[in-house]
């Protein structure tokens, strides 16, 4: 049945990814209706995570907060659509670092580099910085359950040559490029809830206390590799820009725990900043109120 789905739809995902950019993000549109207006697709988690995390605000600017969350998730969705058939200079137009220097001073270290990324405006686009790089790069990615629509997203990520690394293989691929001398930048979502089992490390993120993700940190640490954080953010819909901040040059003299705090410190400002560009629908504070397992760090 899966494969029958995903023959049926992804021919239809292969046109929608050719229409004109005009009329790409009228499709838009019409999803956002369908999504917010009739389905109600997520409401009610986007609503308590917005609510959670924003306490001070009233229930008319979270509604507002929400309903451009739900029109830039539906642009999002067709902008990686549209990575089926977009050309390499309609990518660069689109999606502009605007400090290549940064990247290059890391670069000149000799290290292989962490890029930590949120899903805060455009993750999906953020392969495009390769272009504005001469260094090698790779996307670690969580494998999607329906094997078949999981080939698409890997089409669609692995577009222009990009290297896939899944989450369950990414530390076996890192220490082998450590081995042979393979210098590379790899890209990583680090914002997940963990689960509770492997929640060895809670902190605090938008004000509320919760676990988090070490992997980014702890591979840097210990194959001494530099760490960047990627900062997109949305100029005007279908436009990006995005800037690296340096987080340090060697992981390996930071403190325990420096570099994932800084992380979320950076992801913070952004989401305090513009809340709409942020990926609401996911249970990212779920575990708010879970019994912290015995041994875990609580910062």
């Amino acid at each position: 049945m899966q494969l029958v789905i995903y023959r049926l739809v992804s021919p239809i995902l292969w046109i929608i990814s050719r229409f004109p950019w005009r009329m790409l993000y009228a499709f838009s549109t019409g999803i956002y209706i369908i999504l917010y207006h009739i389905i109600g697709y997520r409401k009610k988690v986007v609503t308590e995570n917005l609510t959670l995390v924003f306490p001070q605000k009233s229930k008319k600017e979270i509604y507002k907060i929400r309903k451009k969350f739900y029109k830039h998730m539906c642009d999002m969705f067709l902008e990686m659509i549209k990575s089926l058939s977009i050309s390499k200079e309609e990518m660069v137009k689109r999606f502009k670092i605007i400090d290549p220097h940064t990247f290059k001073e890391l670069q000149a270290q000799n290290r292989s580099i962490i890029v930590l990324m949120g899903h805060y405006a455009s993750y999906e686009w953020a392969v495009a910085a390769q272009f504005a790089m001469n260094f090698p790069i790779a996307v670690v990615y969580k494998r999607i359950r329906n094997k078949h629509f999981d080939h698409l997203v890997r089409r669609i990520r692995g577009r222009f040559d990009t290297r896939l690394i899944r989450h369950y293989d990414v530390i076996k691929e890192l220490t082998r490029d450590k081995v042979h001398g393979k210098l590379s930048a790899y890209g990583m979502l680090s914002d997940q809830s963990p689960r509770l089992k492997n929640a060895l490390y809670w902190t605090n993120f938008m004000d509320i206390k919760v676990p988090v993700f070490l992997g980014g940190e702890v591979l840097a640490k210990r194959l001494g590799m530099s760490v960047a954080y990627l900062k997109v953010e949305k100029v005007k819909r279908g436009y990006y820009q995005a800037k690296f901040i340096t987080i340090t040059e060697d992981a390996a003299k930071c403190v325990d725990h420096y570099i994932t705090k800084r992380y979320l410190e950076i992801l913070e400002e952004q989401i305090y900043a513009n809340p709409e560009y942020y990926l609401w629908t996911h249970k990212r504070w779920k575990h708010r109120n879970a019994t912290i397992p015995k041994g875990a760090i609580v910062d």
